[in-house]
Formats: structure tokens, C-alpha cells, sequence
């Protein structure tokens, strides 16, 4: 590590806080961080081939994503899981009516068969080469050992399903502070705390890049988006 480096400082791999899940559940629905939410859905929908299946959404938090992508694809199911409680509490509560949500997301589909139960990213309940798609956005910071992560992610997903995992992107040290300044200015008091220490905590394409080599997932490979995130990606492929 050169001196250019930003040392990650590792975040708490569950948010129980309730103040931090209010938070972010409020952060959620705000326009920017839902435009964001957007192009996470948009990216998932390149990488499949459209034929119904099932879906994992890991640390699925409030469950903003899985429900944005159900009113995409409806003729699939899905899991959300996440080890923090108070998430799935807030994930389960009642929604807007689908008529509304459908209008409000620009299309006439109803959702899809949504799910939500506590799970364990580092130990999943579900059998080997379950998922047709296996989602995780802005989890692989809260992981204190990311190869179990990956293991799991591989394991779960069926030999041609699509995965795609995001997170954010660790920028150096001397862009640390423009960096947070700059991408945070939407947030407020806590989340912009929170923010910042998630960004402390994420890692850079080259970490990741070692990690995926590690993994040994086949089709996978690492992407930048912006200079705000990155991820791995894997598009779907049929398999005889």
C-alpha cells in the first residue's frame, strides 16, 4: 500500500440501529439515491434472458430493489434476505397499492411474488443451484470476509444464472474528501455519516478484482460504474 492509499476502516456487517434503518429506509425513496436504485434494476435486467425464474436479493435492507425489479420482470419470484430485523420489518410493512407503485415506476406490470425473511449472507438457507438471478447491492462493505460472500453467491446460483453484486468504490487518499463531499451533498446529518463510513469501508477495483480471482466464478468479471461504484457481473447463459 502506498501512501496514496485510503486505509479501509470496516463497517458492522448488521445495521440494527434504528435511528441508522430509518435512516436509510427514508434515504431509499429520496430521488437521488432512487435514481441510483434505478440503474442497479436497469443493469440486472441486461444480464438475464428474461425467462421467469427465481430471484435472491441478498441484504435486501427495506427491499427497495427486489421490489423495483418484480415490477420489471412480474412472472418471477423473489427472496429478499437480510440478517438485520429491523430491515425486514420495514421491508414487510404495506406498501402503496400496485396501481400506484406501477404508475409511479412508468409501467403498466403488476409486481411480482415478493418474499422477505432474515438470513445470514455468509450462510444462506437454500439448497445448492437454487437462483436464476442472485442480486447484492451495497453489502460486500459490511463483509469482514468477502470470499465467504462470494462462496455463497456462487453456491446458491444456478450454473448459468446471472449475478450481479454492487457496491461503492474506495477512492484515494488525497480524494477522500472531494469525493464524499461531492457524491454525499445529497445526504443529510446521519446518512451522510453513514455514507462516508461506507465509503471508508469499500474497497477498490484492483481488491475486488484479487477477490474475483479468488472465487474462481466462472463468467464473472469486475466493472467500475462511475467513479462511485463497483461490482462483479456475470449475464445469464443457458445451460443444456
Amino acid at each position: 500500500m502506498s501512501w496514496l492509499d485510503l486505509p479501509r476502516i470496516p463497517e458492522p456487517e448488521v445495521m440494527d440501529d434504528s435511528r441508522e434503518v430509518q435512516a436509510y429506509s427514508s434515504a431509499s425513496a429520496q430521488e437521488y439515491l432512487g435514481k441510483i436504485d434505478d440503474s442497479f434494476v436497469e443493469h440486472a435486467l441486461r444480464l438475464v434472458d428474461r425467462a421467469p425464474g427465481w430471484v435472491l436479493d441478498i441484504g435486501c435492507g427495506p427491499g427497495q430493489i427486489v421490489k423495483k425489479i418484480s415490477m420489471r420482470l412480474p412472472q418471477w419470484r423473489y427472496l429478499g434476505v437480510d440478517r438485520s430485523e429491523p430491515m425486514i420489518r420495514r421491508a414487510l410493512e404495506p406498501v402503496e397499492s400496485s396501481s400506484a407503485l406501477s404508475a409511479r415506476e412508468g409501467t403498466a406490470f403488476e409486481p411480482g411474488d415478493v418474499q422477505f425473511l432474515i438470513g445470514d449472507a455468509n450462510s444462506l438457507p437454500f439448497r445448492d443451484a437454487t437462483f436464476d438471478l442472485v442480486l447484492c447491492n451495497s453489502v460486500l462493505h459490511h463483509i469482514h470476509d468477502p470470499s465467504r460472500l462470494l462462496a455463497e453467491i456462487g453456491r446458491v446460483a444456478k450454473s448459468g444464472a446471472a449475478i450481479l453484486l454492487r457496491d461503492l468504490r474506495r477512492p484515494s487518499r488525497v480524494g477522500y474528501a472531494f469525493h464524499v463531499r461531492w457524491h454525499g451533498r445529497h445526504y443529510a446529518e446521519l446518512m451522510y455519516k453513514l455514507y462516508c463510513d461506507s465509503v471508508r469501508a469499500a474497497y477498490t477495483p484492483e481488491e475486488l478484482s484479487s477477490m474475483l480471482r479468488s472465487a474462481g466464478m466462472q463468467g464473472a468479471s469486475v466493472f467500475t460504474y462511475r467513479s462511485t461504484h463497483l461490482g462483479i457481473e456475470r449475464a445469464a447463459r443457458r445451460t443444456r
